[in-house]
């Protein structure tokens, strides 16, 4: 492969007669869903004319990496996001207003109202009528009456002329330009700045510029979402005094490593700042994290797919210390107001992290599926023992814990801890901080060795109530059935009792703990494992299912 720099000129000669400029976001012409960014304007070898390389956003949408013929014209993303395109297959985008026309004053086509139908019970096509169609339509059509918008994919790619929409929409509260063709701060300054009443924006899937220039004070926006923008912690710094009253801030799939405040350790100002949402970016390192333990209203902390491998909680006279004395000999509370921390499908590992969430003020709502430390397909602990452990959490990953499951998994927890104990208190303390408090707030007494022979009162108080549920397709349909076992029952034990209950003669039975509040059982493969190891407590229900 070889490049030629010689050929340079040409490509910026060529950009102005063409009308396409390097950088520049563009779409393919009739797919406004189509979108890219130029990256070679000039001629081809072996083809006449001028052509325009575009590194397409989705991966696939090309057909080569950039080169042709053993020649490289420009660095693409991957080995098939790039083209190459004739100018007039290409579309540099419309205004603002323009694509307001298009989609709330043009009317639909009889083709596309062909489209619109139901099929019948003989399998027939029953047209759609929508009714108040034109009434719905008189309405969205007229502007100054308008106070929400969605213009996403439709190639906005400037606000038009100057003072045009203020004019027009001067009314509107929401406007949606997901997935558009703007990269330039200064135009979305002018968008802004002549609608005076905007509340909510949201800019995801536009490709914006790192150089912020532009923007005015933005005092009536209470939302903006910049997911996947390619937006850095540096460039939110730089936009945060433009947003004195912002309340919600979204910026998922951007690639941030890093918070870097712009004076400080610690991020300062957003002083309405109420949800920041920073899923799916590449966050490993929780001190990241703890840059943010200031923003006093901050009540929701979405942190969903990142890389993040531990948790802990600031001691409050370190964190004081490491700051300064802005709070006058007053002890700050890091995240005093969060109520919600997501951090679903990260690398977390360990308990102690888990066990660090009690020490949040006000922490109610967590999301801690998908870590190896909270799913049990990998070893990780089973609801009943984050319930246990956790000793505030009123909603876990999306489902409410209700006092009665609280009650029996804080129950559950200590008899499970009592029945691996090998009376060491103090490393007991270390590894399950809760255990003391828990054991001693339901009156729970330690298990003491059984000497001599087991009376059926001794017996019957090591019993558990536990409901079997047929699943197997090949089981057939039984009723589900009740029964009284020893705690200390083996899941491999229990397997032969089932092929026994159910009269199983050629299914080999495979065990489920259905458990209240998770979204899916949990297997119990385990032969050797004891019923309570297992996390079997007392009106659990076992899924029986076939081994396939």
């Amino acid at each position: 492969m070889q490049t030629s720099n010689s050929s340079e000129p040409t490509r910026q000669a060529c950009g102005s007669e063409v009308g396409f400029r390097l950088g520049q976001r563009v779409t393919s012409a009739g797919d406004t869903r189509r979108i890219g960014t130029v990256k070679y304007v000039g001629p081809v070898e072996g083809y006449s004319g001028s052509w325009i390389g575009v590194d397409w956003d989705n991966d696939g949408e090309g057909k080569h990496d950039g080169s042709h013929n053993g020649v490289k014209y420009f660095e693409a993303r991957g080995a098939k996001t790039a083209s190459f395109v004739r100018p007039q297959n290409l579309s540099s985008g419309i205004t603002l207003l323009q694509a307001l026309e298009v989609r709330y004053r043009s009317t639909s086509t009889k083709e596309e109202e062909d489209e619109m139908y139901v099929l019948s019970a003989r399998n027939n096509r029953v047209s759609i009528q929508l009714l108040g169609k034109d009434k719905i339509q008189e309405k969205l059509s007229r502007f100054e009456e308008l106070t929400s918008a969605s213009l996403s994919y439709l190639g906005v790619s400037s606000p038009g002329p100057s003072g045009l929409v203020s004019k027009t929409i001067p009314n509107l509260k929401e406007l949606d330009l997901t997935g558009n063709l703007l990269s330039n701060w200064k135009d979305l300054g002018i968008i802004c700045k002549e609608l005076p009443a905007l509340e909510a924006l949201n800019l995801s899937y536009n490709l914006m510029e790192h150089d912020i220039k532009g923007i005015p004070q933005l005092n009536s926006l209470r939302i903006l979402v910049l997911n996947h923008t390619g937006i850095n912690w540096k460039q939110v710094e730089v936009l945060k005094d433009t947003l004195p009253c912002i309340e919600e801030l979204h910026m998922i799939g951007n690639n941030i490593k890093e918070i870097t405040p712009a004076s400080s350790t610690k991020v300062k100002g957003f002083d309405f700042l109420r949800l920041l949402n920073l899923e799916e970016n590449s966050i490993a390192d929780w001190n990241e994290i703890i840059k943010l333990s200031h923003l006093r209203s901050l009540e929701q902390l979405l942190l969903n797919k990142n890389n993040l491998n531990q948790i802990w909680y600031p001691d409050c006279d370190t964190y004081e210390a490491a700051n300064g004395d802005e709070s006058h000999g007053k002890c700050l509370k890091p995240f005093e107001n969060l109520q919600c921390l997501l951090l679903g499908a990260n690398n977390i590992e360990d308990l102690a992290s888990i066990d660090s969430l009690n020490s949040f003020p006000n922490l109610m709502e967590l999301r801690l599926s998908e870590n190896p430390a909270t799913d049990p397909g990998r070893g990780g602990a089973p609801r009943f023992v984050l319930i246990a452990r956790l000793a505030k959490v009123k909603i876990l990953n999306g489902s409410e814990v209700s006092a009665r499951e609280r009650k029996e998994s804080e129950i559950r927890y200590v008899r499970l801890v009592l029945s691996k104990s090998d009376g060491n208190l103090e490393e007991i303390m270390r590894l399950h901080p809760r255990f003391a408090e828990l054991k001693a707030f339901h009156g729970i007494e330690d298990v003491k060795p059984q000497t001599g022979a087991v009376g059926p009162q001794k017996m019957a108080s090591g019993l558990i109530t536990i409901t079997l549920k047929c699943v197997g397709a090949s089981i057939g349909e039984k009723p589900p059935m009740t029964k009284k076992l020893p705690s200390t029952t083996t899941v491999g034990k229990l397997k032969n009792l089932c092929e026994s209950f159910f009269k199983l003669k050629s299914v080999k039975p495979k065990l489920f703990l259905q458990e209240e509040g998770s979204p899916l059982p949990t297997l119990l493969d385990d032969d050797m494992a004891s019923l309570v190891d297992a996390g079997v407590g007392n009106e659990s229900t076992i899924l029986v299912d076939e081994e396939y």
